[in-house]
């Protein structure tokens, strides 16, 4: 009962399991993989701005089976991003198309503007 409430309030438990699994995975990674991939996590966390947990979930596991499997085949950092790796982790982020907070400030700005305009009106 009290699992329903909470996961009412932030979320499914699976998916928090499974973004905690998969973190665990990113940190187990030998190096250079383990600090590039990190890097590249927490690029994504401060600006791919989804709120859709399924997508996070989805990318970040992603995230780490690219990095995996770098890291099993031996690649150069590198070859994986290229000499941009802003724009290589921007593009990775396109990919998830889960809802954005930036979705919800450009909804709240038209129900707001939509407000003002009734109230303006005789």
């Amino acid at each position: 009962m009290a699992a329903r409430w909470i996961e009412a309030l932030t979320g499914p438990w699976e998916q928090k399991k499974q973004y905690r699994r998969d973190v665990a995975r990113l940190h187990g990674l030998p190096e250079p993989y383990r600090t590039a991939a990190t890097g590249m996590h927490r690029y994504l966390m401060a600006t791919s701005g989804l709120t859709d947990g399924d997508a996070l979930v989805q990318m970040v596991g992603d995230l780490v089976d690219l990095w995996d499997g770098a890291a099993a085949d031996e690649r150069p950092v590198r070859a994986i991003v290229g000499d941009d790796p802003v724009e290589f982790a921007e593009s990775f982020a396109e990919a998830y198309s889960g809802e954005r907070w930036i979705d919800k400030a450009r909804a709240r700005l038209v129900r707001s503007m939509d407000e003002a305009e009734r109230r303006e009106l005789p």
